[in-house]
Formats: structure tokens, sequence, C-alpha cells
């Protein structure tokens, strides 16, 4: 029962590869939803889209039968990194990440400029520190088949 947090930047295709992983037969949550996480207001008055704790630790604790992929990219993340069992980063350069962000039809976020400059600005500030704490990482330039089975890989340990 390995437990596998996919996360990355805007762009990665954290999606693509939980669409994959689930046509495969596995279980994959995205966590860029209500379900699993929530808006607060920072000690700066900044808004920050964060995990909501309890949701988060109940679905990694109860996972107990064959392989879980948890995608996200959240500010807390960290706190959760004890239970899982891989930590992959899914890269990929910018201008790959905007071009993708362009054409997406699945999620509006990305399409105006100041959500593609905040997507160069984590990508120079952000992506550093998850590279830092991640366990894997995959180039998503490869194609999408390839990402998948490196992810899959990770779980035949």
């Amino acid at each position: 029962m390995t437990k596998v947090l996919i996360t990355g930047m805007s762009g990665t295709g954290k999606s693509t590869a939980l669409h994959y992983l689930r046509l495969r037969g596995h279980s994959a949550v995205d966590t860029d939803t209500d379900t699993w996480s929530h808006w607060v207001t920072q000690p700066d008055g900044s808004a920050d889209w964060i995990w909501r704790e309890r949701a988060i630790t109940d679905l990694l604790s109860s996972h107990v039968d064959g392989s879980l992929f948890v995608a996200g990219c959240k500010t807390n993340q960290g706190q959760f990194y004890p239970l899982f069992d891989h930590i992959v980063l899914l890269s990929a350069p910018a201008e790959v990440l905007l071009a993708r962000l362009a054409t997406r039809t699945n999620n509006p976020y990305g399409k105006r400029p100041e959500e593609r400059d905040a997507v160069i600005d984590h990508l120079n500030t952000v992506e550093p520190l998850l590279r830092a704490t991640a366990t894997v990482e995959v180039d998503t330039t490869a194609p999408v088949e390839h990402v998948v089975q490196q992810l899959e890989a990770l779980t035949k340990h």
C-alpha cells in the first residue's frame, strides 16, 4: 500500500497523470477541490489555498489497500510528508508550462496575465523548495505514458 504525493507547478501535468493512473486502476485523488482544500487568510492578509488537515489525514491513514496517488501543491503539504512513501516533483521548463496553461480546457487557471506571472514566480521561488524535499523528480516533457510508468514503478518496491 504505497502512498505517493505528486506535486509541482501549475501545468506540469498532475491532473493528466492522475487521469491515466485512474484508467490503469489506481486510486488517485486531486486535492484541488473544496473536499480536500480550503481558503485561509494568512497573517499578512493574503489568501492561501491549503489542505484540509483532517480530510488529508483521514485519507492517508484510512488507505490500506493498493497504491494511492495524491496530487497537489499546497503550502501546508510538508507536514504530511511523513505519511507518504514518495514525494514526486513533476517538472517542466517555463515555456512548456505556459504553453500548456494557454491551451488546457479542464482548468481556467493560467489564462490571465497575472496568473501566468504567478506561475513564473512560483517556478523560481516555490519549485526549488519542492525539489529540495522531493524523493523523486519526473520531467514531464516526456510522453505522458512514460511519466505514468515512472510513477507506477514507485509502487513496485
